[in-house]
């Protein structure tokens, strides 16, 4: 076994990337502190073709130095906008059809094994701030919760790991005939 060269991985240029159809995912992060998780959260965009982020409230945006350390260039990829608040944002993406789901540790939330998503829906998933979590109006504007089930001392994961495998674990049950 090698590793397969850059050349052999075929990537798409940014142009590309911009111009093909995406994943009918969105992440919305609300109120994140951390620049690094920001600039993760769009590579994992990038890596996973999602449709795009919203930066929510205090959540910075690029350009920034930080962001782009985490993101590699996915800022560049990945389309974005900023919103003053994640209520406002949740509101809208309701209004073009798309599920709304809090990513958040609640009563009467959904574990992630368990939530199968509509081969034809469209998704929205909000991420919290490192020390609050998702805002408690968030949660109930939300369609639904969904919780990581965690089996360790801490009960909570870094913004970036929540994003990555809630993510893939949506993608890989929509594309699962494909994979």
């Amino acid at each position: 076994m090698r590793k397969l060269s850059m050349e052999e991985l075929q990537r798409d240029s940014v142009e590309d990337f911009k111009n093909k159809q995406k994943n009918p995912l969105v992440l919305v992060l609300d109120n994140v502190r951390s620049l690094h998780n920001v600039g993760s959260t769009f590579r994992t965009a990038d890596a996973f073709a999602v449709e795009k982020i919203y930066l929510c409230g205090i959540t910075g945006t690029p350009p920034n130095k930080e962001i782009h350390k985490t993101a590699l260039g996915a800022t560049e990829s990945v389309e974005w906008a900023h919103v003053p608040t994640t209520l406002e944002a949740v509101q809208g993406l309701k209004l073009q059809g798309y599920a709304v789901w809090a990513v958040e540790q609640a009563e009467g939330s959904t574990e992630l094994p368990h939530f199968q998503p509509a081969a034809d829906g469209k998704y929205a998933f909000v991420f919290g701030n490192e020390v609050f979590g998702v805002e408690d109006e968030v949660i109930e504007a939300a369609d639904g919760v969904l919780e990581i089930p965690q089996f360790g001392t801490k009960h909570s994961l870094n913004v970036s790991v929540t994003v990555g495998v809630v993510v893939w674990d949506v993608l890989s049950k929509l594309l699962a005939p494909t994979l």
